[in-house]
């Protein structure tokens, strides 16, 4: 159905197309504003039904790379290359699924700007798409960066009273993380002769020159994940963002540093991923454990699930380092649940600052009396982010612990340790909010979920269950392409195993004599 199509460039430029149609709109402010939410809706619902489409047509025993497209671009140094594998396709699904409940959840919070508003989520969620299809570093890099700029505007011109300084702490952090990754793309091309993705997942680079490119990527894509000590951006992003901002940066922004793991560092650095995988476990450790102390002790809400959020890319990096089938499966599905689970929950924290005007958890308080539809759905996120089994949440987190064990039984452990802090801190936010006494009369008087909330969880909730207790459709989609990393990384591992068994030139001299 799809064979011939440029069906990857229609997905990736259909919301730019709505940005531009809502830039053209003109009339009355309500008429405006209006007619701009409706064409953000459609247009970003039409995108995810499109990525559906892609989806009933992928061939996960099929070609590497499918639905490839091949354009000569600047001279034919740099090519527009796209398609897509199991790993980029789930990340599709879930940029396209979350951007129309944002746009939804947005229906009524935003008020001033509307226009730009809803077409700054659309560039967004056509870089966003760029990043995970495209098949050239130099591509990839201008969608990576591309996004910097819209979530910029959309945190400093929606955002709270501190906005600016959250912005550009935002915009800079992550820039500065990838200029070396911009730097270590020129080294590849003049080392490789080539920025085509597919190509340099066959090659096979130095050893000393993989560590510095390494390096280099880790900057980037650490900063994006993120990952201790450069987290710091993140709980000040998301406390100031607006609320669909904040889902989508947790929800889909978050996951790019992963999808850079999974995508470059371990497939086309894999003898420096080897040699560096201890860094990577004590970072991630550090982060885990780190990030739910720090939560336990949170007043501002969305703070503590920004901290809840390190933690759970730690379990995304030990899965993926860990470099067995069990610990990389266990990083993607990890991703894709707490893309569930991470938007659920903030736009859960929508709900409350919609009522109250407050993100602090001592101004609520005697919930669940009052709002008992909106504490069941608070409740079954929450329990996904322990890890509940029949959740998402235990899949990934469970498969990554189990993966790394067999690598590192400390770090399992720690690991282990991390969900334990989790359940803590997630059940004291639970009971604060929706079993203390109220902490004012407003907030003994808050309204239930209306219609249109209920529409925007539904399908979070629908995603968070079904793929909690059946969890096949996401391995099916992914299993090839995870297992074609998972054995240039035993390669890897079998090289490095035999090159620390030979003797070194000192005792080779000594053995000699």
């Amino acid at each position: 159905m799809t064979e011939g199509w440029p069906i990857l460039s229609l997905l990736i430029f259909l919301p730019l197309a709505g940005a531009a149609l809502i830039f053209s709109i003109q009339g009355k402010a309500e008429i405006v504003d209006r007619n701009a939410r409706a064409l953000a809706l459609w247009t970003s619902s039409a995108a995810f039904l499109l990525a559906l489409i892609i989806a009933l047509n992928f061939d996960p025993r099929g070609e590497a790379f499918q639905f490839m497209e091949h354009r000569q671009w600047l001279s034919g140094v740099i090519a527009y290359r796209l398609g897509i594998d199991g790993i980029s396709l789930p990340l599709i699904l879930l940029t396209t699924l979350l951007t129309p409940l944002c746009i939804l959840a947005s229906w009524s919070s935003i008020t001033k700007r509307v226009q730009s508003f809803m077409a700054a989520f659309l560039v967004m969620e056509t870089l966003m798409l760029g990043v995970f299809c495209a098949l050239d570093l130099v591509l990839f890099y201008i969608f990576f960066e591309g996004g910097l700029i819209p979530m910029f505007l959309i945190i400093g011109i929606w955002g709270g009273a501190e906005r600016l300084y959250a912005s550009f702490k935002f915009f800079l952090y992550t820039l500065l993380g990838s200029l070396l990754m911009l730097l270590a793309i020129l080294a590849i091309y003049w080392s490789a002769g080539t920025t085509s993705i597919p190509a340099l997942l066959e090659s096979d680079l130095p050893p000393d020159l993989q560590r510095w490119l390494w390096l280099a990527f880790l900057a980037s894509f650490a900063v994006k994940l993120p990952m201790w000590p450069v987290h710091s951006w993140l709980p000040d992003a998301h406390v100031q963002a607006p609320t669909a901002g904040s889902v989508i940066l947790a929800g889909i922004l978050l996951k790019m540093g992963g999808y850079g793991f999974l995508r470059f560092s371990l497939p086309i650095f894999p003898s420096a991923s080897v040699e560096f995988a201890p860094l990577i476990f004590a970072l991630s450790v550090i982060a885990i454990l780190y990030a739910s102390l720090i939560a336990l002790v949170q007043e501002d809400i969305k703070k503590l699930i920004a901290y809840a959020s390190i933690a759970h890319m730690g379990y995304v990096t030990i899965g993926m380092f860990s470099m067995t089938m069990e610990g990389l499966q266990g990083g993607i599905f990890q991703m894709l649940s707490h893309g569930f689970v991470s938007a659920a929950l903030f736009l859960s924290v929508g709900v409350l600052y919609d009522r109250m005007h407050s993100r602090d958890i001592s101004a609520f308080g005697g919930a669940a009396r009052i709002m008992p539809l909106f504490a069941l759905v608070f409740m079954i996120f929450t329990l996904a982010n322990v890890g509940l089994p029949g959740t998402s949440g235990f899949i990934g987190e469970f498969l990554s612990v189990v993966g790394v064990f067999s690598v590192s039984m400390t770090v399992a452990a720690l690991a282990a340790l991390g969900v334990i802090l989790s359940v803590a801190y997630s059940l004291r936010l639970y009971r604060r909010i929706f079993y203390e006494d109220p902490a004012s009369e407003d907030a003994a008087q808050m309204p239930d979920l209306s219609w249109r909330e209920s529409f925007v969880f539904a399908p979070l909730i629908a995603a968070t269950l079904l793929f909690g207790i059946y969890p096949k459709p996401i391995f099916t989609m992914t299993d090839p392409a995870i297992a074609r990393i998972a054995e240039r990384m035993k390669t890897a591992k079998a090289k490095s195993e035999a090159q620390a068994a030979l003797p070194s030139p000192r005792e080779f001299q000594e053995s000699e004599r």
